[in-house]
C-alpha cells in the first residue's frame, strides 16, 4: 500500500500564494546592504548567509562575491530585518504606491 502524498497546506503553496500578490515596480530600491564585507567575510563563514534562506520571495542572493538583491520580488514581510545576524540589511518600506498589492486578504 503506498501513502498519498500530502495534500498542500490550506490556500495552497507558498509559491501559489505569492503569485497572487501583485506588485507596482519602482526603479529605485529600498532594500541596501551596508556593510557588504560583513556578508562576504563574516556571514557566510559563521552562519551561512541565512538571508539567502529565510525571504520567502528569494530577494537575497549569494552571487560568489556579494549578496544580489532582487528587491523587486519582496513582498514587505521583513523577515530579512529579523533573520540577519549582524544587521546589515537597509530595508525600508517602498515609496507611496511602489510595491507589493495584496489580493484576496
Amino acid at each position: 500500500m503506498s501513502a498519498e502524498p500530502a495534500p498542500p497546506p490550506l490556500g495552497g503553496t507558498i509559491e501559489e500564494k505569492l503569485y497572487s500578490v501583485q506588485y507596482r515596480h519602482d526603479k529605485q530600491s529600498h532594500i541596501s546592504i551596508t556593510h557588504g564585507d560583513t556578508c562576504l567575510e563574516r556571514c557566510g563563514e559563521e552562519w551561512g548567509r541565512p538571508c539567502t534562506t529565510f525571504c520567502p520571495a528569494k530577494v537575497y542572493e549569494w552571487d560568489g562575491e556579494k549578496i544580489a538583491i532582487s528587491y523587486e520580488n519582496c513582498v514587505e514581510c521583513t523577515s530579512c530585518l529579523l533573520g540577519c545576524p549582524y544587521r546589515v540589511i537597509d530595508w525600508r518600506l517602498p515609496r507611496g504606491g511602489y510595491g507589493v498589492h495584496y489580493r484576496f486578504g
